[in-house]
């Protein structure tokens, strides 16, 4: 039996994590990927998995169930600055669709976009020649461009048609 829940210990990650970058400036690394992981399972009904090259949640039920799903976390400290990117996307591994996980200066999740694979592999595609396009690289803005708002902070799961690909179209 674990000494601490896991919900306690995440709690204690953000809470570390944040002051540690009030303290130093710098972020601790692999931090928002893992807390990222722990929002998107708890908020959207998911299961995280261990060693599956890739994908790390499976859907557990609705229109999620047996979905793979990679997740992506970023934590938004400058809302100024553009150009911030997501994590590499395992373009070459199978699964289904990619959740960005965004999260505040707090390490607590404000967003959640979901984009399946081919919108993903075909927005990859269109910019394949620009000079920062390498292979699976993303920026947060495109990601929210193409994807579609499934829970925030003041709604949860959102469902409404009108948050398709980034807004109204």
């Amino acid at each position: 039996m674990a000494l601490y829940s896991l919900d306690k210990l995440i709690a204690e990650t953000r809470r570390l994590a944040a002051e540690y970058r009030r303290t130093t400036g710098k972020t601790l690394g692999g931090v928002s990927g893992e807390i990222a992981q722990y929002d998107a399972a708890r908020l959207l009904g998911l299961e995280l998995v261990q060693g599956h090259a890739g994908y790390d949640a499976v859907g557990r039920s609705g229109e999620r169930e047996g979905r793979r799903y990679q997740v992506k976390g970023r934590t938004l400290f400058d809302h100024s600055r553009s150009g911030q990117r997501i994590g590499q996307l395992k373009v070459d591994q199978e699964w289904d669709a990619v959740l960005l996980v965004l999260m505040d200066e707090e390490f607590s999740p404000t967003e959640i976009y979901e984009a399946d694979r081919e919108t993903i592999l075909q927005a990859l595609a269109e910019r394949a020649d620009s000079k920062r396009g390498k292979r699976g690289a993303m920026s947060v803005a495109r990601f929210k461009h193409i994807g579609t708002l499934v829970w925030d902070a003041l709604e949860g799961e959102v469902e409404d048609e009108i948050w398709e690909h980034g807004g109204l179209d």
